[in-house]
């Protein structure tokens, strides 16, 4: 398993989507993700893409790679400029974006804007257990607390 990117701060319950939305949780984090991944790399094309305010875009373009989710590469020397392309850990939430853009097809917009093809048909994601193959229902998942003084109704008490 690689090290995490970074160790961000979690308040309440030790927790790795917490910690995941530490690093992209706002709303222009994932869609400069979208946009790298759409093929967009330059500052230009995203905020364009994006409606990002131009110093705000900055900032989060700054903390993600500062997060290694993306990678700055030089394209031009003079003056400087600089583009920005997915890290193995930005790849990795390609994954999370389909998900929520199936998500907004169905509960977010009245149409969808966009279809994802694969080849020559509509490119629809399923989940599986690799473990058994089968496809999981809410109803068989369950949790197993590995975070110390945790349980899942919450922090045990050490009193009594």
């Amino acid at each position: 398993m690689p090290a995490p990117l970074r160790t961000p701060v979690v308040v309440g319950r030790p927790c790795s989507v917490a910690a995941a939305l530490e690093l992209v949780g706002d709303r222009w984090s994932l869609l400069i993700v979208r946009e790298v991944l759409f093929g967009n790399h330059r500052f230009s094309q995203i905020a364009r893409n994006t409606g990002a305010p131009r110093d705000r875009l900055s900032a989060r373009l700054k903390a993600l790679v500062a997060a290694s989710i993306l990678e700055r590469r030089r394209y031009q020397d003079s003056p400087p400029r600089d583009e920005y392309h997915l890290s193995p850990a930005g790849r990795d939430l390609v994954p999370v974006l389909e998900s929520l853009r199936r998500w907004g097809d169905k509960w977010g917009v009245d149409s969808p804007p966009l279809t994802v093809l694969h080849r020559d048909h509509p490119f629809r994601a399923r989940t599986v257990c690799a473990g058994c193959g089968e496809h999981p229902r809410a109803e068989d998942l369950h949790s197993h607390i590995n975070a110390a003084g945790w349980a899942p109704s919450g922090p045990i008490s050490r009193e009594g």
